[in-house]
């Protein structure tokens, strides 16, 4: 089974220095995921006034400039891995969630077809 980790984060983005000791946890954990054969992919995004949405309404596709919902806090990044079952995609956040610390983490798992 594959689960999506979403990482919301607030709109301040932190300094090069406060970042890199997060960004080198983050690292061994990945690395960890990979050597248990947990990990299929992780990205970070761009901030949300970066983002362009596109929906359709009376026929007419309408393209406006984002971010698609006014928050405090936005989509920052994901991963997907590969897990067992919940409990053991729960187990690898809470390491992610000790990284990445106040930030919250949406655990949601990936439907699959065919």
């Amino acid at each position: 089974m594959q689960y999506l980790l979403s990482i919301y984060q607030p709109e301040e983005t932190p300094s090069e220095e406060e970042l890199a000791p997060v960004m080198a946890e983050l690292d061994r954990l990945t690395a960890d995921l990979k050597a248990a054969g947990k990990w299929v992919f992780s990205v970070g995004l761009h901030g949300p006034s970066t983002a362009t949405v596109v929906r359709t309404r009376d026929g007419e596709v309408l393209v406006t400039d984002g971010p698609f919902a006014e928050a405090k806090e936005h989509l920052g990044g994901f991963l997907v891995i590969s897990a067992e079952d919940l409990d053991e995609a729960l187990a690898w956040i809470r390491r992610l969630t000790a990284i990445i610390t106040p930030l919250a983490v949406e655990v949601r798992p990936i439907v699959t077809t065919g």
